[in-house]
């Protein structure tokens, strides 16, 4: 009975992707002249795209939210009102969220064509007790068994005797699956948030949501159904004794090694993508009229994949080619009687521990760059019992040893200065009562500029987002005024909330002891 499900599992999604393949090459980015950018990226769009896919709409079409609240209601809209398929990536759903549980059930109940494609990790998803995310989706399998289809990724990195001694608590450390991509139809929420209810309430993220949009919501879904051929499918189980199975497809590769066939999946995919949405771009000598011609499109997202284990480091090449190419600019260098007026990059990330060849280019560039990082308070593992308590002590040390760094470099923009510096602010993020857990990059021409760039999805910039994590990311740029306004109002918004860098402090508070040091030095790069 199990076999013919699976097998018919199997049989539906291949024709359902075979079916929307063409909606992508549909929707191919429109030429446009080079001109209609910013000269500040214009020459790292160009590059990027040479690599990447792109996807162009309009910037009425996209939305930026601020509030969890508003995430999480945005959310059960787009589940309540899908009509043919809703693809959902997160890391875990989590067990107070039956409000989002029944409007699945619900839409399901509702419309008989609608199928359901979950993509999760399999170690945070399969959790001993009652509360795990497999028991809660058992009885959405058990009544739609054709219709709802739940992938569950386990990373590679553990394996052998290790796999058995490590506990079930500890075991995201060796990698988890970290995409999160909500989609109903051709509508997609972008966001770095989890299915949780902290996330739904009081913890900070980003939220970008992309309407009517047939081929980037295809790319989000074909890149979860290639994942899904290197993932476990989670089934009802046919035993009295247990309540779900663990299904593993490939019966020529072990889960355990499944780097190779991973990379092959992931580098295919992406290729075949850039492929059927070219590189947009064409010389401004070639055709300055295209901007004029199509500028109803100004919006360009290039997905950017990382999965470090798999040897897929699109991430670390997009990042390296923009603060090259930032740097590259010529502008008036500021002089005592002058002004900086060169580009302003602002980054952040919930989890600061910024990876090394992002650290390089940050404190090698003469680059102005505001850094957020969430205060120890804000960081979500705040108050937490055993040895994960020590982790936003970690995180203390981690920018004690990046601002040594910035220090050494004599790069440090002093927090007392009225005026941008080419140098290197860190700030921390902290609301009473919430946790920060925003990551992205903004770019704006000039610190008097509003945004022309910016990068959002799963990443954390850190070591283990490069080479540990399954990470999506996206680049946007636009040459919309309006929605250059939306990002410069969101990262002030997130702002608004930021104080100097108190890391520094030889108070208790901020004090790093050598147990917590040890710790880094053996667990440093999974955090």
């Amino acid at each position: 009975m199990f076999n013919t499900a699976r097998n018919a599992l199997s049989n539906s999604r291949l024709r359902v992707y075979s079916a929307l393949l063409p909606v992508a090459a549909a929707q191919r980015p429109r030429k446009v002249s080079t001109v209609s950018f910013d000269p500040t990226i214009r020459q790292f769009l160009v590059k990027l795209a040479e690599h990447q896919p792109c996807f162009s709409m309009r910037s009425s079409d996209v939305s930026i939210l601020h509030e969890p609240r508003l995430f999480y209601q945005t959310l059960l809209n787009m589940i309540r009102n899908a009509q043919h398929r809703l693809f959902i990536s997160s890391l875990y759903i989590g067990s107070e969220d039956l409000e989002l549980i029944d409007a699945i059930r619900t839409s399901l109940r509702t419309n008989p064509t609608l199928h359901v494609y979950l993509h999760l990790d399999l170690n945070r998803s399969t959790r001993p007790g009652p509360d795990s995310t497999a028991r809660i989706l058992l009885p959405l399998l058990k009544e739609h068994p054709e219709r709802v289809h739940v992938s569950l990724f386990r990373s590679p990195k553990l394996k052998g005797i290790m796999a058995r001694l490590v506990p079930p608590r500890f075991n995201e450390g060796w990698g988890t699956w970290h995409p999160k991509v909500y989609g109903a139809d051709d509508t997609v929420l972008i966001s770095g948030a989890n299915l949780n209810t902290s996330y739904f309430s009081n913890r900070q993220d980003r939220y970008l949501q992309f309407v009517d949009q047939p081929g980037f919501a295809q790319y989000c879904f074909a890149f979860l159904e290639a994942a899904s051929t290197f993932s476990y499918r989670l089934l009802p189980s046919s035993s009295p004794s247990e309540d779900y199975t663990l299904h593993w497809p490939d019966t020529m590769i072990h889960p355990h090694r499944i780097e190779a066939k991973a990379e092959q999946a992931l580098t295919t995919f992406q290729r075949s993508q850039r492929l059927a949405s070219p590189a947009p771009f064409v010389p401004e000598t070639e055709n300055r009229r295209s901007a004029e011609a199509d500028n109803e499109h100004d919006v360009f997202i290039f997905p950017v994949i990382q999965a470090g284990q798999f040897n897929v480091r699109e991430e670390e090449r997009c990042l390296g080619l923009l603060f090259r190419e930032l740097s590259a600019q010529q502008w008036p260098k500021p002089s005592p009687a002058s002004h900086y007026d060169g580009p302003l990059v602002d980054l952040t990330s919930g989890y600061f521990a910024l990876y090394k060849p992002y650290q390089q280019a940050i404190v090698g560039s003469h680059l102005a760059c505001r850094i957020l990082a969430a205060s120890p308070k804000a960081n979500g593992f705040f108050g937490s019992r055993g040895v994960s308590g020590r982790i936003p002590e970690a995180y203390t040390l981690f920018e004690q040893r990046f601002m040594s760094a910035v220090r050494s470099a004599r790069r440090e923009w002093p927090h007392d200065s009225s005026e941008p510096f080419p140098g290197v602010q860190l700030n921390e993020w902290e609301r009473e009562g919430w946790t920060y857990h925003a990551k992205g990059i903004w770019v704006r021409p000039a610190p008097s500029a509003t945004p022309v760039l910016t990068l959002f999805g799963s990443t954390n910039l850190n070591s283990r987002s490069a080479n540990l994590d399954t990470e999506l990311s996206f680049v946007l740029a636009t040459t919309s005024p309006t929605l250059r306004q939306r990002l410069a109002d969101e990262v002030d918004g997130l702002r608004t909330h930021a104080h100097a860098w108190r890391g520094g402090s030889n108070t208790d508070e901020r004090k790093v002891r050598l147990g917590t040091r040890a710790l880094v030095s053996i667990v440093g790069g999974m955090l």
